[in-house]
């Protein structure tokens, strides 16, 4: 077997990928979307709530998120792209992130923003498509005034 590598993609290309998928998951974008991100059954999230293997996880998690939290916005701080080697690379993700949830019977929503930071593991698959294969929350530090989720 023969392995190609391609050339790396640009910083500034994984950094506006990795904003657009920022943006589908503030869209609350249907999950057929999101699938073009995501590689398929060796894909990990690890979440402050616990870890999802594979899409039918991911759909699980996803379905619970945006039920529970609206008026999302995430914000990239920065991304730091490591050294690529197999078509694959490590990313340092810190996303600022503010949401408001809703506890019924509570008479009003509350906010919530915190900084997450991640470490992320990205692949170049064919016709040089970038996927997440794994994505850790390493922290999530709750901004002044922001509730603990």
């Amino acid at each position: 077997m023969i392995n190609v590598t391609r050339p790396a993609p640009a910083d500034k290309t994984v950094q506006e990928w990795v904003a657009a998928w920022y943006r589908a998951l503030d869209r609350h974008d249907d999950i057929e979307t999101l699938w073009d991100y995501l590689t398929g059954d060796d894909l990990t999230f690890v979440f402050p709530e616990g870890p999802t293997h594979g899409h039918d996880d991911f759909r699980k998690w996803y379905e619970t998120v945006t039920n529970r939290f609206f008026d999302e916005e995430h914000t990239v701080t920065s991304v730091d792209v490591g050294a690529w080697r197999d078509n694959a690379a490590t990313l340092k993700v810190v996303v600022n992130w503010q949401a408001r949830i809703w506890d019924p019977p509570a008479a009003k929503s509350v906010w919530i923003g915190f900084n997450a930071y991640q470490t992320w593991e990205v692949v170049v698959e064919p016709a040089d498509h970038l996927r997440i294969r794994k994505y850790v929350v390493d922290s999530l530090d709750p901004m002044p005034g922001s509730p603990e989720l």
